[in-house]
């Protein structure tokens, strides 16, 4: 069975979820409707499909990886979004590239998912699972926020900032990237720790193992939160041990060009690609 999955709030989701499911049903397919907004729904599908595809923008991509990872389930993505990192296809090349998916001219991009763990006077409040990032950061006040660093169970250093970032490869292109990170290729097997506007702290990013064990001391007087993949947040509170490892699933992504594509895409969303005209005398 094949899932597909529309945005509630994109009307050319729609149309484009009916036409690929009649596509796909006059070729023996076995079809699935949803939302990607309705978790709950998707979950209790999520086991029975073979592949799940996603109409939307990259966040409604992560919205769908986080909940088919765990069934090792393959994403397949149609960009209906401004930017389009994660997508596959677009909605005028999907036939193409779900023909070479049906005649098995693909292959799996597989990427690194961190699980973070949240502690509260020695109990486990929350899990959860990111492909991006997991952000802990301060609340609706313009506070800092304290936190100490530990890799390992060793002591690294105490950040006090607007944030800290914990990311993915994946989402070394995403928020990281957007406070002065590094770049890391989508498959590598580490991740990196990078603060948001650090005072008096460490200003550079921490690069690391797949296999480190991360674990964040939070340390405050006002409201902090930890968000994951810009979409699930949960409120923090002085004292909170924040623990991040590697997850023990990886998101899978259906691909049908060359695995060279990252680069050329990044270049041309970032308009580096040399196709756009800059003035010289700015």
């Amino acid at each position: 069975m094949i899932g597909i999955l529309r945005h509630p709030h994109i009307p050319a989701s729609h149309p484009l979820a009916d036409e690929i499911g009649r596509w796909l049903t006059e070729r023996d397919c076995v079809v699935w409707h949803g939302s990607v907004w309705d978790s709950a729904d998707v979950k209790a599908h999520i086991a029975n499909l073979s592949l799940l595809i996603v109409l939307g923008g990259d966040g409604s991509i992560l919205r769908g990886a986080r909940i088919a990872a765990p069934s090792d389930v393959p994403v397949f993505s149609v960009n209906l979004g401004k930017v389009g990192f994660l997508s596959e296809a677009s909605p005028d090349d999907w036939q193409r590239r779900l023909t070479a998916y049906l005649h098995d001219e693909h292959w799996l991009e597989s990427r690194l998912m961190l699980q973070g763990q949240i502690n509260r006077h020695n109990t486990e409040i929350e899990v959860l699972g990111a492909l991006n990032e997991v952000v802990i950061g301060r609340g609706r006040q313009a506070r800092l926020i304290t936190t100490d660093l530990y890799i390992n169970d060793d002591y690294v250093t105490t950040y006090t900032c607007d944030g800290l970032i914990i990311a993915t490869p994946t989402g070394s292109t995403a928020y990281s990237l957007a406070a002065g990170g590094p770049i890391l290729p989508p498959r590598l097997e580490n991740f990196l720790i990078n603060p948001v506007a650090p005072h008096l702290s460490l200003n550079r990013a921490i690069i690391l193992p797949g296999d480190a064990v991360v674990r964040v001391v939070l340390s405050m007087d006002h409201e902090a939160s930890l968000t994951v993949d810009g979409q699930e947040a949960v409120s923090l509170a002085d004292g909170d041990n924040i623990t991040i490892i590697k997850a023990p699933f990886q998101a899978h992504f259906v691909r049908a060009g060359d695995d060279s594509y990252f680069y050329r895409r990044l270049m041309g969303n970032l308009g580096l690609d040399g196709k756009r005209s800059f003035r010289s005398d700015l």
